[in-house]
């Protein structure tokens, strides 16, 4: 009788270093390196442990199993999470989005990332820097997007901040992407890394506020500076190609 360990972890760290995906390749993995006699029951759990944490779209592909949470995760899923980002008015958004969210979900933010966009001039910082208390009482009335007076001055401070980093590092992009991990765990296990704790410390540094490490870990991860899609998602084998095309700012 097989023995109900975890056997993908067991495979993990060789799976790592070949570059391996998806089930396919693990149960061709475990073929070249696991005894025959498992093979059978094996495969299946194989088959188990890696679709555990995966969603079934409507198209039939498995997808990472947050993006089933709501019809409008799975367009975001497909063609923003995770595919590298070096515009800094793109990351800008992120940094400020993902802080709204703190306490959140993030499907409330989704939901209102257009509202969001108009308000603050489609995350333009060198627009945001100059709003004034004018402004901080414009954005309180705002219905369509999250009225809170602390991450809404924190907003405006970033764009402040983000001004001063263009002026020292030459781009966000520059100092954001210094902070991309080397040593990758085992996707969707981690809410922090040392990188985002390293980035989160740097930017409290520098004067900027509702960033902590959790936020700059999912930062990290829907800018691209790791690829944390589950290992049989149909777009982690997309981003990963999209990361090894990607030039590198700096």
């Amino acid at each position: 009788m097989v023995r109900m360990y975890n056997i993908v972890s067991t495979l993990q760290p060789r799976a790592r270093r070949l570059g391996i995906m998806g089930v396919g390749d693990y149960i061709d993995l475990f073929h070249r390196h696991m005894p025959v006699a498992y093979c059978p029951r094996v495969v299946q759990l194989i088959g188990e442990q890696l679709m555990d944490n995966d969603f079934i779209a409507p198209d039939g592909h498995p997808r990472c199993k947050w993006c089933g949470g709501a019809a409008e995760f799975l367009p975001y899923h497909d063609n923003e999470w995770g595919f590298p980002v070096d515009d800094d008015q793109r990351l800008f958004e992120k940094l400020c989005l993902e802080s709204f969210q703190s306490g959140l979900s993030w499907r409330t933010i989704l939901n209102k990332r257009d509202n969001f966009r108009a308000a603050f001039h489609r995350f333009d910082f060198h627009q945001v820097a100059s709003f004034n208390e004018d402004d901080v009482q414009r954005l309180l009335q705002d219905a369509g997007i999250i009225r809170h007076r602390g991450k809404i001055e924190a907003t405006i401070n970033n764009a402040q901040r983000a001004k001063e980093m263009v002026e020292q590092e030459g781009s966000l992009a520059a100092f954001f992407w210094r902070y991309e991990p080397t040593e990758l765990a085992t996707p969707q296990t981690q809410t922090t890394s040392p990188e985002s704790v390293a980035m989160a410390k740097e930017l409290k540094k520098r004067g900027w506020k509702f960033f902590g490490p959790t936020t700059a870990f999912a930062f990290m991860q829907a800018m691209g500076l790791l690829n944390d899609h589950s290992l049989n998602c149909i777009t982690r084998e997309r981003v990963e190609q999209s990361r090894q095309q990607f030039q590198r700012p700096g």
